[in-house]
């Protein structure tokens, strides 16, 4: 194994990176432009926010941006000690790519990867070129790891990670999970270079640079395609304090961010504390707009009218279906009902509402798929997406496959785009003609279309209207919304 350190307490250079990528490897070109997004890396910047606290020296390069031969040329010239690489279950083939690279470049750089995939994969990842794994609570683990590495020490005991020891893998325990959330330093954002490259997909932000932020982890609901570390669910919803939360907006406000996307799993699953960030925010006189997502069942006018006065302009309701049977069969704990109502509720409020949809639902059928799309259309969303469903390793549908379906071997199909599964009840054409069917029935509604129109106010809008015209002109020629061989 190699060991960086050198017996001392002087600080260790680290490179935290995103392999390089392109919207194409997702989306299909034809449509991409109106489907693209570059999310802020919370989980990288957090680690690196730690990393800077115990004191070491951190770089940060992130692949969507940058050619594999452009972060090759800076290892190669910054010469880190640590190279930490992030890989989604999509990303894991050109993280295996990058790591074996940075190995011919310096044998004695030290790689750990971490992110969705490798911490759901665990010990199947300690492959060749990679030193450590990484499988949960990075913010301690690593700085953890590298406080050994640095004294030239061993990793046994550390918990949170699978190394190797004379090339067999070592599985140390998992680490607890954080309690204290407030604990942990901020995401270090000044690491990112220009903030105004990092935006969510066209028409879901309405002022730029946009922010990310989570105000709490986990989560306490069973959905079949989620991943959670806790998958008992046993720790539920672990919430940083209010206190907490205002500092770090008021910190994304004097960094120049004028826009707030909350990313946690559902905003509002503890009602009392939602109420007081909304309020909070308003009495505050904060002046930034913001977009959270929520379960049908956990809100209300009250709460989504507070939302509205403290600037939220949009929210997020994941209805997922059209059909009863199949919220169940994913085990979504909410009914059609709720779904409604909250969407009323949050248009008699004033925000705007995106509801993303899946095809591909164990059991569900062609025939209930369109339903899916009437259904749709009936709420009269603002925004509406349709995915497949994936079963991302480590979750119910992942390891449950075999009772469901089957699913690609070809990791790249891992995006919502590609139908990694196929229930037994559905094949993939009718995944993919459902995601086209549904696309060019929501967006090709005149109303739709002329609600739009009346609502451009900036030269933003017309330009994410132009995008989406384009796409639209796709779709109605027989184009599908995924990356296909020969896009």
């Amino acid at each position: 194994m190699p060991r960086p350190g050198r017996g001392n307490k002087n600080p260790l250079r680290c490179l935290l990176l995103i392999p390089s990528w392109v919207p194409e490897e997702i989306f299909s070109s034809k449509t991409s432009q109106s489907q693209i997004n570059y999310w802020q890396p919370l989980g990288t910047l957090y680690v690196a926010s730690s990393l800077i606290q115990a004191g070491h020296e951190v770089n940060f390069l992130n692949g969507a941006f940058m050619s594999h031969e452009e972060i090759m040329a800076h290892v190669k010239s910054y010469k880190p000690e640590f190279a930490g690489i992030y890989s989604t279950t999509f990303g894991w083939k050109k993280a295996l790519k990058t790591a074996k690279d940075i190995k011919d470049a310096d044998k004695d750089i030290f790689i750990c990867t971490g992110g969705p995939y490798p911490i759901a994969m665990k010990d199947a990842c300690l492959v060749d070129n990679i030193d450590a794994v990484v499988t949960g609570e990075g913010e301690l683990t690593v700085v953890e790891m590298l406080e050994r590495l640095q004294a030239g020490k061993g990793l046994e005991g550390v918990q949170g990670v699978i190394y190797k020891d004379s090339g067999k893998a070592v599985v140390n325990p998992p680490r607890p999970l954080i309690a204290d959330l407030d604990s942990i330093p901020f995401p270090k954002r000044e690491l990112l270079g220009d903030s105004s490259l990092y935006i969510p997909p066209p028409a879901t932000y309405r002022r730029k640079p946009v922010a990310v932020m989570i105000t709490s982890r986990g989560c306490n609901r069973q959905c079949i395609f989620c991943f959670q570390i806790d998958k008992e669910r046993k720790s539920g919803v672990r919430y940083r304090s209010v206190g907490n939360v205002m500092e770090e907006i008021e910190l994304c406000l004097r960094q120049g961010y004028r826009e707030i996307k909350f990313l946690d799993d559902t905003f509002a699953a503890d009602y009392k504390r939602a109420m007081e960030i909304a309020h909070e925010i308003k009495a505050r006189r904060l002046d930034f707009t913001w977009f959270a997502s929520a379960c049908v069942n956990q809100v209300d006018k009250p709460l989504l009218r507070a939302f509205k006065d403290a600037g939220c302009w949009a929210v997020l309701f994941g209805a997922e279906s059209g059909v009863q049977k199949n919220l169940n069969s994913i085990k979504k704990g909410t009914t059609i009902e709720q779904i409604k109502k909250a969407v009323q509720a949050a248009k008699d409020a004033g925000l705007k509402v995106s509801t993303p949809f899946m095809f591909g639902i164990p059991g569900e059928t062609f025939e209930e798929g369109l339903q899916t799309i009437e259904f749709a259309i009936k709420l009269n969303p603002d925004m509406a997406n349709f995915h497949a469903i994936t079963p991302f390793p480590g979750s119910y549908l992942y390891d449950n496959l075999q009772k469901y379906g089957t699913m690609s071997e070809e990791l790249t199909d891992f995006t919502y785009q590609g139908a990694a599964f196929v229930p037994y009840s559905m094949t993939k054409e009718q995944i993919f003609e459902l995601r086209r069917l549904a696309f060019k029935k929501f967006y090709s509604r005149p109303s739709f279309i002329l609600k739009k129109m009346m609502e451009m106010r900036s030269l933003n809008d017309i330009k994410t209207a132009a995008k989406s015209l384009r796409s639209l002109f796709y779709l109605w020629k027989g184009y599908r919304p995924h990356k296909e061989k020969g896009n």
